[in-house]
């Protein structure tokens, strides 16, 4: 038994700095690939009504925060327009602040329907939230991912090792 746990141990070793590596050099074009095909997917959607589960809330928030000036199928396509954007800047790397930006804005918005409408997004707020409340939630992952991506626009990477034990 000692001899196995020493093999998987030393297995375990060598093969421990080559997925990490792997996932160090990998992880930021996964992570964009990934936000882009869900913006654009969810983009995409919204321009046929009845098929995004998100455009009703979606419809209500921007009339709200336009204080009833843009109405719902009007906000639709913009924001239609807007995710689809986001998503092809990820997906071509063309304007990625300009994109990130555009991120970060669009998810700003969608967190204010925790706010606007708590009868909507919770079922006993704030603890349990509804299906749409998970949903707005669930975005703090794709705010997250934004991060990653903003923080290597400048040339920055994810390392698998510190700078101290490379290689």
């Amino acid at each position: 038994m000692n001899h196995l746990l020493k093999a998987w141990r030393r297995l375990f070793s060598r093969m421990d700095p080559v997925i990490t590596g792997w996932m160090a050099r990998h992880a930021v074009g996964l992570i964009r690939w990934s936000l882009g095909v869900v913006f654009l997917w969810f983009g995409v959607l919204k321009f046929f009504p009845g098929h995004s589960p998100a455009e009703t809330l979606a419809g209500r928030t921007i009339e709200a925060l336009t204080l009833g000036r843009v109405p719902p199928p009007v906000s639709l396509f913009v924001l239609a327009t807007w995710e689809i954007l986001i998503g092809l800047g990820l997906l071509t790397k063309v304007a990625p602040r300009l994109t990130l930006l555009l991120l970060y804005v669009q998810m700003l918005g969608t967190l204010t329907p925790l706010f606007l409408f708590p009868e909507a997004t919770f079922y006993f707020f704030p603890l349990v939230p509804t299906l749409e409340g998970q949903y707005i939630i669930k975005n703090s992952v794709l705010i997250s991912a934004g991060i990653v991506i903003g923080a290597t626009v400048r040339g920055g990477r994810i390392v698998s090792e510190p700078s101290g034990r490379r290689r």
